[in-house]
């Protein structure tokens, strides 16, 4: 490959390499394209770098701490347990470190050139990438945009070293005695939880009337009966004001109930919604259709209102999810080769990794409700697991919501430990056609707590074991 004036020709560009773009480029290769990558920071994205993956390990090391200082109940006591927050920064680097590198290993196997540099559309069939050093031309037969998002900034909030948004409450180099969080939404209670673990005092603001809106309210009791418990103040239809900075920390002003109130703390953390990374890669120029927010009008195969131009991720219509956007990166690039894929939301699950986990995916009963949908909701508590019992986690149920008309699995919400692991069978039962026949004659593992699935879908049959009918 020669760089100078001359363009570089490839059969598929694709700008952005995190969980969409990478997984796109390596199935466009797959399936025989020329793929070059274009990305200007690290590979992996926001997910792999400073969102999904250095977050749950924060998370993961809080439960260590937590489990080490407070397992009493079942006979363990710890003395002296000791919190290394910086060897914990170590450890959580090195995570993403692992990944990181596992992906441009995986790229450079599937033969995609990887290209630094940021991208800007010259016309619908050629980009220019510049560096800090130099700029050059690639022409391409198909394009697929996978830039993401980055976090929204609110008035009187403006990010800097006390002002945080996710990236910056995930690399702080100490813990904070005092957290102030605006946004009850996964990102705040996430990371609002894993401070309180590791002994922050933590104050979340939510404009909204309640946390963790669009799960049901009998999941997001659970979560807030648990802020509770570690002594998170959880303040809702509350609206933050403004923030006066100080050497040592913030003062944040927010408003409930006509009455205004100042909260002092060591940061405050804004967590208030991501906007779409669209606005500075040429994209009107070539015709690209956004809508007012910079979203990109898309088909069910991630293609443009440029035909030879697709978008995948966080810049398209639905939920901001690494997962949404690696199974778009495939629709993408399978479209692209010629086959007929397209997208079907109703098997994406939806995950929140507070405590306890909460999972949904498919219709809710309130979905259902709506569609005019005759259900079956079939709960089975964790408390009636042996396995939950065993692991001293008995806080949660999970639900299966089943046609009534033919038991056809539509749906299922789960609120317990090990969640986010469990609703992969609910959602593999929704994307096959399965019933609760099928799912409750299927021979589960015992003691687990995939269990509970089946369990679950017992009682929609009427045939409950280790539940009362």
């Amino acid at each position: 490959m020669v760089v100078g004036d001359f363009p570089i020709e490839t059969d598929t560009i694709v700008i952005g390499a995190g969980p969409g773009g990478y997984v796109a480029a390596i199935r466009a290769a797959q399936l025989g394209q020329k793929v070059t990558i274009v990305e200007k920071g690290n590979l992996g994205g926001v997910c792999l770098n400073v969102g999904c993956i250095p977050s749950k390990a924060l998370i993961s090391a809080s439960h260590r701490y937590q489990g080490a200082k407070s397992s009493e109940d079942i006979g363990i006591t710890a003395e002296n347990v000791t919190l290394d927050f910086g060897k914990v920064q170590e450890w959580k680097a090195g995570v993403v470190n692992k990944l990181t590198s596992g992906v441009e290993g995986l790229l450079k196997g599937n033969k995609v050139d990887i290209v630094k540099g940021e991208a800007y559309f010259v016309d619908e069939n050629s980009i220019r990438v510049m560096d800090e050093n130099s700029a050059q031309t690639y022409t391409f037969k198909h394009a697929i945009i996978a830039t993401g998002s980055r976090p929204t900034e609110i008035p009187g909030f403006q990010y800097s070293k006390r002002v945080l948004d996710s990236t910056g409450a995930i690399n702080l180099d100490e813990l904070p005695e005092k957290l102030v969080v605006i946004g009850g939404g996964y990102i705040g209670i996430e990371l609002g939880t894993t401070y309180a673990n590791f002994g922050t005092e933590v104050t979340i603001i939510e404009y909204e009337k309640d946390i963790l809106g669009g799960f049901e309210k009998q999941m997001t009791a659970l979560v807030k009966r648990n802020l509770k418990k570690k002594n998170v103040n959880v303040i809702t239809k509350a609206e933050a004001k403004s923030v006066e900075e100080t050497e040592s920390g913030v003062k944040v002003t927010y408003s409930s109930k006509g009455e205004e109130h100042t909260i002092e703390a060591d940061y405050v953390l804004v967590t208030v919604g991501r906007k779409p990374n669209t606005d500075e890669l040429g994209l009107e120029q070539v015709g690209v259709k956004m809508n007012d927010k910079g979203v990109i009008e898309v088909d069910k195969q991630r293609r443009t209102s440029v035909p030879n131009i697709f978008a995948i991720g966080d810049i398209v219509e639905g939920p901001m999810l690494a997962h949404k956007a690696s199974y778009e990166g495939k629709i993408a690039a399978e479209a692209i080769s010629g086959q007929s894929s397209e997208v079907d939301y109703l098997g994406i699950p939806a995950v929140v990794f507070s405590e306890p986990e909460l999972a949904s995916v498919g219709y809710s009963e309130q979905d259902a409700k709506d569609e005019g949908i005759e259900v079956i909701a079939a709960r089975f508590p964790y408390a009636a697991n042996g396995r939950a019992l065993a692991l001293n986690e008995t806080d949660g149920y999970v639900k299966l919501i089943t046609r009534k008309e033919d038991g056809l699995i539509i749906g299922g919400q789960i609120a317990g430990a090990n969640a986010s692991d469990i609703i992969a069978e609910i959602g593999l039962a929704i994307e096959s056609g399965m019933t609760a026949e099928d799912v409750a004659m299927t021979i589960h593992a015992h003691p687990t707590l995939g269990e509970m699935t089946m369990e679950a879908a017992e009682i929609a049959l009427g045939t409950p074991i280790h539940v009362m009918k």
